[in-house]
């Protein structure tokens, strides 16, 4: 089997809220995401999706990623699909770092080899674990009384997991917290995501105003060091996200005792090869994650929830669905949440069907 083809086609996302907010005054109002097709001469096509959290987020944007895909898709032509992580090794050859523009096309990879096999991409990752996984739902920044509210509507949805966006002021960030928890039942889960957005005096008035509070704390500053040092100082939960960009960081970590759970981001590590290296090396070391991607529509909620659901459930933290986030679905038979809870697609491949006239023209096309 070879691939022929190379299309990118690039989709808006709007919000279904109108707007997402997090630490430094950050904000979206929708989108950009980029989608990639493979087609091969075996009459296989794979998809695959990768969507940046904006320009301002992790070192990734869109224009970026389609710039890289366009780099990479030359020495892809003519290549066997399912040889993923021989892909892979190519593809970093090709094009040092930018590993989210990377992670749409092994995402497509992962489909075509889940196809040819007759299988769901879960089955490849070692199989699934239940009918279902449990959600955390993002809660915009706002005022408290706006963020306690919003809980108070997801709660009615089913969810229970909630991570608030934090990282602004710290009163106003301690504010927020405690409006959230006290509407909240034992058994909810809360999480405060600073987003790197504190320094570490911030970070330690917030972790002190907030002891005794049943809340995590995830990713209070930008280093891994300044984490750290927060983490000896504190006796709530803390989980890494943004400083967690492969295996290396991940062992350091454990090392260290740094986190109680680590945020995995399929984009940010390079796509599902690295995103399930990275998973099965926290099952071995038995810490906990959140699985997930920086965002994204219907295909990167497949490609989650495959990882999410092959993960064992003792030590999947949480995950999330981002296609509830958005307005457009380019996938009719993309999961769906049901009271704060996902399943993994049972057809092969990411087991979605991308609607291509919800796409518009291929911004880019390469033949073999």
């Amino acid at each position: 089997m070879k691939i022929t083809r190379l299309r990118v086609y690039r989709v808006d996302l709007p919000l279904v809220e109108g707007r997402y907010a997090w630490a430094d005054g950050k904000a979206v109002e929708s989108f950009d995401s980029t989608i990639v097709r493979l087609d091969t001469d075996e009459g296989l096509t794979g998809w695959g999706e990768v969507c940046p959290l904006g320009p301002s987020y992790l070192p990734a944007f869109p224009e970026g990623a389609r710039a890289g895909i366009a780099r990479l898709a030359p020495v892809l032509l003519g290549e066997d699909p399912r040889e993923t992580l021989r892909l892979n090794r190519k593809m970093d050859f090709s094009l040092k770092g930018h590993p989210y523009a990377k992670s749409a096309i092994d995402m497509a990879l992962w489909d075509i080899t889940g196809k040819a096999a007759g299988v769901p991409i879960a089955t490849l990752f070692g199989g699934r674990y239940g009918d279902s996984y449990p959600l955390y739902r993002a809660v915009s920044q706002g005022t408290p009384e706006e963020m306690a509210g919003a809980v108070e509507g997801y709660k009615e949805e089913g969810y229970t997991k909630f991570q608030l966006k934090v990282g602004g002021h710290a009163e106003t960030d301690i504010d927020r917290t405690l409006a959230v928890s006290e509407i909240l039942s034992t058994d909810d889960v809360l999480v405060a995501d600073a987003n790197c957005g504190w320094n570490r005096i911030e970070a330690m008035r917030v972790v002190q105003g907030l002891s005794g509070v049943a809340v995590a704390i995830e990713q209070p500053c930008p280093t891994y060091e300044e984490c750290l040092s927060v983490r000896r100082q504190s006796n709530l939960p803390m989980i890494l996200d943004e400083v967690i960009d492969g295996l290396g960081p991940l062992l350091r970590a454990q090392a260290d005792l740094a986190c109680d759970a680590v945020n995995l981001k399929i984009s940010k590590l390079g796509g599902l090869t690295r995103a399930k290296q990275a998973r099965d090396l926290c099952v071995e070391l038995g810490l906990a994650m959140t699985l997930e991607d920086s965002w994204g529509g219907d295909l990167v909620t497949a490609a989650i929830s495959h990882l999410a659901a092959s993960c064992p459930p003792d030590l999947l933290f949480s995950s999330t669905d981002f296609n509830s986030y958005v307005t457009l679905s380019i996938c009719p038979d993309a999961p769906r949440r049901t009271a704060g809870r996902l399943s993994a697609p049972t057809a092969a491949g990411l087991g979605v069907t991308v609607q291509e006239d919800a796409l518009g023209e291929a911004l880019l096309d390469f033949a073999d």
